[in-house]
């Protein structure tokens, strides 16, 4: 099966507000597993940029200012998207940027039918815990030293690895944790693992015992089942 990974980085918050999308990054999954297709684009968003925005993006107008308009590429990304279920983190924040700009350029939008939020996955998962895309990675030893500043691209790539094990696919190096084993077995089953097989306990009472239990009987006065 292929799914397509993406995240997004846009100028804030809200694109009802007329916050655009600035970048895009996507990681191809055939089988849970990476394929080394990618595709990643940078968008000139036809606004200013704010600071509290760039703080975490690192993305300024001055970068922006000779990019492409998403409309002159938004084929080129559909054509990469094709008909793949989209995983995203918080999704519903990426697919409202990505609709939004491909409605404003008259395009179709893609259906949240396709969703699947790794948010929503990671909470059932692990509930009370934080799930934070660098609190995930984390959780199953993903390496994220690199990561300065998010990026739509390499935010993909470790969201990938994530998706993986979140899905009950392989820990890093290859080797499933006993606890993600039961984990998913339970939650895609309904029942537990196997147990080891145990001998079972003996239930008979031994000649001491049989013998201890006459001689005690013996000494009740008149028991019922002798009226």
């Amino acid at each position: 099966m292929r799914e397509i990974v993406f995240d997004t980085e846009t100028t804030g918050l809200d694109p009802k507000t007329g916050d655009r999308m600035v970048e895009m990054g996507c990681v191809e999954l055939v089988n849970r597993v990476p394929t080394g297709n990618s595709y990643h684009a940078y968008y000139n968003p036809e606004r200013s940029m704010p600071a509290e925005a760039e703080n975490v993006h690192g993305l300024s107008e001055a970068f922006l200012a000779d990019k492409p308009l998403f409309r002159d590429c938004a084929q080129e990304l559909l054509d990469f998207l094709g008909d793949s279920p989209l995983v995203a983190h918080n999704a519903q924040f990426d697919f409202g940027f990505l609709n939004a700009e491909l409605a404003q350029c008259s395009m179709p939008i893609v259906p949240l039918e396709r969703m699947v939020d790794t948010l929503s996955i990671a909470r059932r998962r692990h509930p009370g815990a934080k799930h934070t895309l660098d609190a995930l990675c984390s959780r199953y030893g993903v390496d994220r030293s690199h990561r300065v500043k998010h990026g739509a691209l390499l935010d993909a790539e470790l969201l990938a690895q994530v998706y993986v094990e979140l899905t009950g696919g392989r820990q890093i190096g290859l080797e499933l944790a006993a606890e993600a084993q039961r984990d998913v077995v339970e939650m895609t089953t309904n029942r537990p693992l196997r147990r080891e097989f145990r001998s079972p306990r003996p239930h008979s009472a031994s000649e001491e015992e049989l013998a201890r239990h006459k001689a005690f009987v013996q000494t009740l006065e008149s028991p019922l089942w002798l009226n």
